[in-house]
């Protein structure tokens, strides 16, 4: 069974950083891509950053190209996405995924994710 947890969300003011993580309890964590979504009230998940399984491939949303940074450690089975100049449009929770096949790049589409985390909340203040 997998299970992803998120953690890092909170409160900053606008031009502040945040640092989420999402530890993957699956032995196979090397051989998935990972993502970030992220999702508003009463809008719908959004792509954020995909890493590619190897870590060698990056992929973002152009609103957040620049500003956030996607890694994974193999050795911690974690992902992060480093969020550096925050504004108040990147309020909402963010979830991160698990591909639903190994080896791959990553996807842009929700629906290519098998596993989800729960998702942790990030407001940004102006």
């Amino acid at each position: 069974q997998v299970q992803l947890v998120e953690s890092g969300g909170g409160l900053v003011q606008a031009g502040g950083s945040l640092r989420l993580s999402c530890a993957v309890s699956a032995r196979t964590f090397s051989v998935y891509a990972m993502g970030w979504f992220r999702q508003a009230p009463g809008k719908e998940r959004e792509f954020v950053a995909a890493i590619s399984w190897s870590g060698g491939s990056t992929d973002y949303a152009d609103s957040v190209k620049g500003r956030f940074t996607i890694s994974r450690d193999t050795a911690k089975n974690t992902v992060y996405l480093q969020m550096n100049s925050l504004k108040p449009e990147d309020t909402a929770v963010y979830y991160c995924a698990r591909d639903s096949g190994g080896y791959g790049l990553g996807q842009k589409t929700p629906s290519m994710y098998k596993h989800w985390g729960q998702g942790t909340q990030v407001t940004v203040s102006s």
